[in-house]
């Protein structure tokens, strides 16, 4: 197997787009820096920013529910802490998000323009040393662009990775393959991480990322044509160090 980082993805804020990087630092047994650092709770959410814990993901928007939100594309700077939300190339927020006045102006964007999906009043949130992925503990996601590939080839259509919102977004493996190396090893760059699962998916991959209609029954399709729902896997990082596009992945 020859294969290579084709893209780096992290996405500042649960539910909405990715931020491309060209390199990354990655830690010891945590997160893609920066991925899902911030999320949106609805009305109804059991998270407490005052005793902050890990909480299952229906606690927040997320496409699952809330496919408007992929109509969406924001600019987050994390030096500054400025969000901007643009809709239609055109930008319809901005507030930096440090800052008690910056989270208000963005959460009165969001309770506006979520106004018909949204339980309650939505309002960002982030707390240190969270991060608000899917996944109790701090994971790093590959997606093989072979296999996004092959489900084109079952679902007689394109398939935009990004439907899978991944961090690694891996070219030159075999379709599939990837769902074999769970409990193996991969060095990328610098860093060392561990496979610990396959990514079972649910209906936010049917929200097209570019649309926000549900267009395509992703995990039916799964099912069809391969016999599970798998696409993707979730690996560990226990050797942090640098990795960049272009980096080899190599398994042990």
């Amino acid at each position: 197997m020859s294969a290579t980082v084709a893209a780096i993805h992290r996405y500042p804020i649960k539910g909405l787009n990715h931020q491309p990087l060209d390199a990354v630092e990655l830690a010891t047994g945590q997160a893609l820096p920066g991925d899902r650092q911030f999320a949106i709770a609805h009305g109804a959410s059991k998270f407490d920013p005052a005793d902050p814990q890990w909480v299952h993901p229906r606690n927040f928007l997320a496409l699952l529910r809330n496919a408007k939100l992929a109509t969406l594309r924001i600019d987050y700077d994390d030096t500054t802490g400025v969000l901007i939300i643009n809709r239609d190339g055109k930008q319809v927020a901005r507030g930096t998000i440090t800052t008690l006045m910056g989270v208000n102006l963005i959460n009165q964007f969001l309770a506006a323009y979520l106004r018909d999906e949204a339980v309650g009043t939505p309002k960002l949130v982030q707390a240190p040393g969270i991060s608000f992925t899917d996944t109790k503990d701090d994971y790093v996601s590959l997606i093989n662009l072979a296999s996004v590939k092959d489900l084109e080839r079952v679902a007689r259509r394109p398939v935009d990775p990004l439907r899978f919102r991944g961090n690694l977004l891996v070219e030159g493996m075999d379709a599939w393959s990837e769902l074999g190396l769970v409990d193996r090893e991969v060095r990328i760059g610098q860093a060392r991480l561990q496979v610990v699962d396959r990514i079972g998916r649910c209906a936010a991959t049917e929200v097209n990322p570019n649309t926000a209609e549900r267009d395509i029954n992703i995990p039916r399709l799964l099912m069809g044509g391969y016999g599970h729902a798998d696409c993707g896997i979730y690996l560990q990082v226990v050797q942090g160090g640098r990795i960049a596009v272009g980096d080899n992945v190599a398994v042990a």
